[in-house]
């Protein structure tokens, strides 16, 4: 099965990929020094590799949204998850464990806010790993955060505004709200509501 790029000819590049990609690579960095100053012994989950990935977070990023097509939205809400998860566990975001990080939650809040996504196997080609394996990470991220998915608008709009600041020119990045599953209170009787959009068919 082969990767479909799903962005033809010059795409427009959301600003939240890099704004996102600088975010966790400054995110990186200092947690790298704390646990080198400190001596302290990250815990080691299934998201760590045994070394640091060729691609760079933002190539990977790019990567992801090149070939899954799935809305801008999502890398917001993908961050909410990550931080999720941190908070959950006694994890460091580091190197070896942010590309696993990224893949699994972009993929959950894909199957969740936007209206077509494609299967595990295809993600995992995406992100370069088994599809047993993104099946074991799904699962145990999943447990990890107590399976909360739902995103309020006001938890959206709060990271939304977090990572502009990663901004040095003041922009602001895509707040489509295409996504149903970023609704408070969301329900199966207002899913066809007119602030719901559809996303990109696949």
């Amino acid at each position: 099965m082969g990767l479909k790029e799903l962005r033809k000819g010059v795409p427009t590049i959301p600003r939240v990929l890099s704004l996102l990609s600088s975010l966790l690579e400054r995110s990186v960095q200092k947690n790298e020094v704390l646990l080198e100053e400190t001596q302290i012994k990250d815990v080691i989950t299934i998201f760590h590799g045994l070394r640091e990935p060729t691609l760079s977070i933002r190539q990977y990023i790019d990567r992801i949204f090149k070939y899954s097509g799935c809305s801008p939205s999502c890398f917001v809400v993908a961050h909410i998850y990550v931080d999720r998860f941190l908070q959950s566990t006694e994890v460091h975001l580091t190197s070896l464990n942010v590309h696993r990080l990224l893949i699994t939650s972009i993929m959950l809040a894909a199957k969740f806010i936007d209206d077509a996504f494609f299967n595990n196997a295809y993600y995992a080609k995406v992100g370069g790993v088994s599809t047993a394996e993104l099946n074991r990470l799904e699962m145990k991220f999943l447990f990890s955060i107590d399976f909360r998915l739902q995103v309020s608008v006001e938890m959206f709009g709060k990271y939304c505004s977090q990572l502009e600041k990663e901004s040095s020119e003041g922009l602001q990045i895509e707040r489509p709200f295409k996504a149903c599953g970023i609704k408070e209170g969301w329900s199966k009787t207002n899913k066809d509501d007119s602030t719901c959009a559809p996303t990109v068919a696949r």
